[in-house]
């Protein structure tokens, strides 16, 4: 099952409140490149027949088909790496004992306005 921390799900609403994406749920996503690395995504956007609906810390969350295998066990946090520097990363399941990412954790397409990033 995919989760989110307390503190991605505060950020997610906040930012669903001030792009005035209420309406919309968060997309997560993930894909496989070509070298087998994840690449991981989110965005606000409208539920499609098929998707897997989940209400997470308050935040209404859809993952589609594809990526559903890909974000088992993987978390969503929010979290300061240096002073005033906040990021959302995407912790897969084998990361999750270990200590965090260094750099940006979230691939490529992380956006939390309306409709970005999936």
């Amino acid at each position: 099952m995919f989760t989110l921390t307390s503190a991605a799900a505060r950020q997610i609403r906040a930012a669903a409140e001030a792009s005035q994406a209420g309406d919309l749920a968060l997309r997560v996503a993930a894909r496989l490149d070509d070298d087998g690395s994840l690449q991981y995504g989110m965005g606000f956007d409208d539920v499609v027949d098929g998707d897997a609906t989940l209400e997470l810390e308050g935040v209404a969350v859809v993952i589609a088909p594809s990526s559903l295998e890909l974000l088992e066990g993987t978390a969503l946090d929010f979290v300061e790496y240096e002073p005033g520097d906040f990021r959302f990363i995407f912790i897969p399941p084998a990361a999750a004992d270990e200590p965090r990412p260094e750099a940006g954790g979230c691939g490529g397409g992380c956006s939390c306005g309306p409709r970005g990033g999936a």
